[in-house]
C-alpha cells in the first residue's frame, strides 16, 4: 500500500502572504520541488491533489497547478489508480547528468583559469576554509550548502552566461546528487581536497590541469551515486 506523503516538515507559511510575485501555485510547486529535492519526501511516496490542498487549507487549483509542474519537470508521475508518486533515480539517468556535468563544468574551469582576475580567487578559498570547519566539527549538514556555493563561484569566474545557464538546468539533480556524496565524512574530504587542488591550478591557469581534475572529481562523484543506488535496490 502506497503510503501518502507526510506534509509536516513542509514550510508553507509564505502561502498565506498572498501579495507577492508568485502565485499561490507557485509557491506550493517551490516547497514541493525543495522537499523532493531535498530528500524530505522520498522516492515513492504518494501524493494525492484533494489532500495536499485539504492539510495546507487550501482550494485544490494552486495545487493542481504545482503538481502539472511537477510532473512536467518529471520529479512525480502519475498513477493510474489516480495520484502521483515521486519519482526515484534511475542508471540512465545518473550516467548521463553526470557525463553532461564532467563536460560542461570541466569547461567551466577552463576558462575560469584563463579568465579570472587578481582577488576573484578570494571567495573560492574562504569557501574551502568553511567547509574544512565544518568537517572539523562535524557538520556534515551545512556540507552541501557550501560545496554548491563553491561550484557557483567557480562557474561565475567562466565569464559566460550561457555555459552558466546550461550547468544551472542541471542543478536539481545535481544537489539531489551532492546530497548522497557528501553525507560521507570520508567523501566530503575528498571533495575538498579536490577543490584545494582546482584552485591552485587556476591559480596557475593551468586550463588543461584543472579541467581533467574537474572530470574526474566529477566522475569520481558519480561512482558513488552508482553504489548507493545498486545498494538500494
Amino acid at each position: 500500500m502506497r503510503r501518502k506523503v507526510e506534509l509536516k516538515h513542509l514550510d508553507f507559511d509564505s502561502l498565506q502572504v498572498l501579495q507577492t510575485r508568485k502565485s499561490l501555485g507557485e509557491h506550493v510547486f517551490d516547497s514541493l520541488k525543495q522537499a523532493i529535492i531535498s530528500g524530505n519526501i522520498s522516492a515513492g511516496e504518494w501524493l494525492v491533489e484533494s489532500h495536499i490542498a485539504e492539510s495546507l487549507g487550501i482550494s485544490r487549483t494552486p495545487v493542481r497547478e504545482a503538481i502539472h509542474k511537477l510532473e512536467r519537470e518529471e520529479l512525480i508521475e502519475r498513477q493510474p489508480r489516480g495520484g502521483f508518486t515521486v519519482l526515484g533515480l534511475n542508471r540512465d539517468t545518473i550516467e548521463e547528468t553526470f557525463g553532461i556535468r564532467s563536460v560542461l563544468e570541466g569547461y567551466a574551469a577552463r576558462l575560469a583559469a584563463v579568465k579570472h582576475k587578481k582577488g576573484e580567487l578570494v571567495p573560492l578559498d574562504k569557501k574551502i576554509g568553511e567547509f574544512e570547519k565544518c568537517l572539523e566539527k562535524k557538520q556534515l549538514d551545512d556540507l552541501t550548502r557550501i560545496n554548491t556555493d563553491f561550484h557557483d563561484l567557480l562557474y561565475a569566474l567562466s565569464k559566460s552566461p550561457k555555459l552558466i545557464n546550461m550547468i544551472n538546468g542541471l542543478r536539481d539533480q545535481i544537489f539531489r546528487f551532492r546530497l548522497m556524496i557528501l553525507k560521507e565524512a570520508k567523501m566530503a574530504k575528498i571533495s575538498n581536497e579536490d577543490h584545494k587542488l582546482m584552485l591552485k591550478f587556476i591559480r596557475k591557469r593551468d586550463a588543461d590541469g584543472v579541467e581533467q581534475l574537474v572530470r574526474d572529481h566529477i566522475l569520481r562523484g558519480k561512482g558513488v551515486v552508482l553504489k548507493y543506488f545498486d545498494n538500494q535496490k
